[in-house]
């Protein structure tokens, strides 16, 4: 990708920091898209060095302005468009604004690249689309079934970039990771509130659902996932799984935690935490045998080596950490 101008929306963001370092590294030319607020905070970019931040183009904007869109997207050999409103428990609340922002916004997307012709669209999905695994593991053929509105919201999407693929003749390939985690990744995931309430020395670890199980994929291999996309040949126009294929429980994962942290704490379900019963995805394991084939990508860092970097990484900055709050 050395020298190619490519727009990373979600560029804040906790995978989109990490692609963005990753971009800079092999030479490309980095657009950075980021929610534009007041204070014009540039997110989980601040934890690149400060002479890779440099080479980035920082643009504070709105992906539900079309026009602005169109201007951002101009010039652009690459789009990668992890842009979303991610927070499962939020969607419940205000699931309008999943629908603007996931489903809106990628359509305006989509525009914008078709207008300008851009070469390749790499649009994010997630395994959240699958819902409750019908079998493990779960490949692309798996039914798609909605079980929170931002679920919906990113079916809605993925349908759109389908859509657009087919009846326009857009570039674009659809990457699906299942649980990515890792150093940056927001407060609200269950990694980082393990690793919060272990560093307030409480004896309580409040969670949600714990018999739950998923699929955790370190950040540092989904990304080079979305990079093996956008530089593999002959994947255009399909849609891919990003996993590791094996599964643990949530309880598990926090004693996992627990003990490389040297805590003794014991495990409660709190009910501000769970999702609603029908609406609680009871299993995601990965199936990534299509994409390795298609571009020799496999996850190659192992889980515990992961939970060590981000406890290491938490340690260091415990203030990105609610403690035993809980974080929406």
């Amino acid at each position: 990708m050395k020298g190619q101008q490519v727009l990373v929306t979600g560029a804040g963001g906790f995978i989109g920091s990490h692609l963005v370092q990753a971009l800079l590294e092999r030479g490309a030319k980095v657009r950075a898209l980021l929610r534009y607020k007041s204070d014009g905070g540039i997110g989980n970019l601040q934890f690149l060095p400060a002479d890779a931040l440099a080479q980035v183009q920082l643009v504070h904007g709105d992906l539900t302005d079309a026009e602005f869109v169109l201007r951002l997207v101009a010039n652009c050999d690459a789009i990668f468009h992890l842009g979303a409103l991610v927070a499962i428990p939020y969607s419940y609340s205000a699931p309008r604004s999943y629908v603007t922002t996931n489903i809106d916004g990628t359509l305006n997307i989509l525009q914008a690249a078709r207008a300008c012709e851009t070469p390749l669209l790499v649009h994010t999905s997630t395994s959240e689309v699958y819902g409750s695994a019908r079998y493990v593991p779960m490949d692309e053929a798996h039914p798609l079934q909605a079980q929170s509105p931002y679920a919906a919201t990113k079916i809605a999407a993925d349908k759109l970039v389908e859509s657009y693929a087919g009846s326009f003749g857009l570039k674009a390939v659809i990457l699906r990771p299942f649980n990515t985690f890792g150093p940056r990744q927001s407060a609200r995931a269950v990694i980082p509130t393990v690793i919060g309430q272990a560093l307030g020395g409480g004896p309580v670890i409040r969670l949600g659902a714990t018999a739950t199980i998923r699929d955790l994929t370190y950040v540092t291999d989904t990304v080079a996932g979305f990079v093996a996309a956008a530089t593999a040949n002959d994947i255009v126009g399909g849609c891919y799984n990003l996993g590791t294929g094996s599964g643990i429980a949530i309880g598990d994962l926090a004693r996992v935690i627990l003990r490389e942290m040297g805590v003794e704490a014991r495990i409660e379900t709190e009910a501000q935490r769970l999702r609603p019963a029908a609406s609680e995805v009871e299993r995601l394991i990965s199936c990534h045998d299509a994409f390795t084939k298609a571009t020799g990508w496999r996850p190659e860092v192992h889980f515990e080596d992961g939970i060590r970097r981000t406890i290491a990484f938490f340690r260091q900055r415990p203030d990105l950490l609610p403690g035993a709050g809980y974080a929406q």
